[in-house]
C-alpha cells in the first residue's frame, strides 16, 4: 500500500474532479505486474491502467488500490467488473469510496468470489494525495491552503512595497513542487499589479514543469495586458468581488485543491471567512521590524477571535528557512 500511495503522489493536480488513485496488480507468485493512476478526466482509472499493464499476468493474482474500486459506468467502466473480468483473486484497498454514485465495488467483488480487504493503511491514504479529493466530498468545495513566506517578525514585505527574495532557493523550489500538484492558484489583483507573478510551476532551470494549476486571479481591478499572468504558459481566470465562498464556488466543479498565495489581504479574506483548511508557512531567519504583515483583515476584534491551527507533522528545514505546515482545528 505504502507503493501505491506514492505511485499515487504522480497523479496528483492531475485528476480532478476525480480523485488521484494508485494501483498495483501483483500476479499470483507475488511479483508486481502492473502499476497505474487516475488518468485525466475521461481516460482509465488507476485499476485499468494497471490491469492494462498486467494483461493475463493478473489472473489469480492480488490488486492493491488507495480507494476502493468504483461500481458505476460514467465516461469509463466500473473498475469492480474490470478486475472480475481479470480474473483477480484478491483486493486491498485503503479507503471506501464515500460517493453514493461510485460507491459498492467491494460487496460487488465479494458477491463475485474475489477475497476483498479494505481499510488497509486507510489513515495514511487520508492523508495523503487523496485528501483534497475526500475534503471535497465531505463539504461540497475544494480543500484550501495558505502559503505564506515570512520574516522572522511575520513581515512579508518592506515598507517600500518590495518583497523578493524573503526565502531562499530551496524553500522557492519546495513552492514550485507543490505548485504542481495543485489545482489551481488563487491571488488578488494586489499581488499581480506589485509583483507581476507568472504563477507557474518551474524546475530549477525555470523550464515549465508537466502540469501547470490553474492561474485564478481575485478582484475588481484590471489585470494589465501584458502581465505575465495572462500569458500562455497555463490557463488563467479572472473571478471579480472580494467573496472568497463565491470564488470556490466558481473552482468546485474542476477543483479539489488550491492554494491561496497572496497577498495579505486575500489571505486574511479567506481565513476570516473560515476557508483556509491547512496553512503551509515558509519561514526566514531575518527581521524586517516594519513592513506589511503576512495577514491582514481578518476581522479579530479580541483574543477569543483567534483561528487555531494545529502542527501537523515535522517541521522541515530547506536550506536556512523552515517549513511549517499546520491544519485547521475542527470548527475554527
Amino acid at each position: 500500500m505504502r507503493a501505491a500511495i506514492e505511485l499515487s503522489w504522480t497523479a496528483a493536480g492531475r485528476t480532478s474532479p476525480n480523485p488521484a488513485v494508485g494501483a498495483l496488480v501483483f500476479d499470483a507468485d507475488g511479483r508486481v505486474c502492473g502499476a497505474g493512476t487516475t488518468a485525466p478526466p475521461g481516460g482509465p482509472h488507476a485499476e485499468a491502467a494497471a490491469l492494462a499493464q498486467a494483461g493475463e499476468r493478473a489472473r489469480g493474482g492480488t490488486a492493491v488500490v488507495t480507494l476502493e474500486p468504483c461500481d458505476h459506468t460514467g465516461r469509463t467502466g466500473p473498475c469492480s467488473r474490470a478486475l472480475i473480468e481479470a480474473g483477480v483473486a484478491r483486493v486491498v484497498f485503503a479507503v471506501a469510496d464515500p460517493t453514493a454514485q461510485a460507491s459498492g465495488g467491494a460487496e460487488t467483488l465479494r458477491r463475485a468470489g474475489v477475497e476483498v480487504v479494505g481499510g488497509v493503511s486507510a489513515a495514511d491514504v487520508e492523508a495523503g494525495p487523496l485528501r483534497p479529493w475526500l475534503h471535497r466530498q465531505r463539504t461540497g468545495r475544494p480543500q484550501v491552503t495558505l502559503k505564506t513566506a515570512a520574516t522572522i517578525d511575520g513581515r512579508v514585505a518592506a515598507p517600500d512595497g518590495t518583497s523578493r527574495w524573503i526565502t531562499g532557493e530551496a524553500a522557492r523550489a519546495e513552492v514550485h513542487e507543490r505548485r504542481a500538484r495543485v489545482d489551481a492558484i488563487l491571488v488578488g489583483t494586489g499581488t499581480v499589479l506589485a509583483d507581476d507573478p507568472a504563477l507557474t510551476a518551474r524546475h530549477p532551470d525555470g523550464s515549465l514543469r508537466g502540469h501547470q494549476p490553474l492561474r485564478v486571479v481575485v478582484g475588481d481591478r484590471p489585470v494589465p495586458a501584458g502581465s505575465r499572468i495572462l500569458d500562455t504558459a497555463a490557463r488563467t481566470l479572472i473571478v471579480p468581488g472580494h467573496d472568497p465562498a463565491a470564488v470556490l464556488a466558481r473552482l468546485a466543479d474542476t477543483c479539489c485543491d488550491v492554494q491561496v498565495e497572496g497577498g495579505p489581504r486575500l489571505a486574511g479574506a479567506f481565513l476570516g471567512a473560515g476557508l483556509v483548511d491547512r496553512i503551509e508557512h515558509y519561514l526566514a531567519p531575518a527581521v524586517l521590524g516594519d513592513g506589511r504583515a503576512a495577514v491582514e483583515g481578518v476581522g479579530a476584534r479580541t483574543i477569543a477571535d483567534l483561528r487555531r491551527f494545529r502542527l501537523r507533522g515535522p517541521v522541515r528545514a530547506l536550506g536556512d528557512d523552515l517549513l511549517l505546515t499546520y491544519d485547521r482545528v475542527t470548527g475554527q
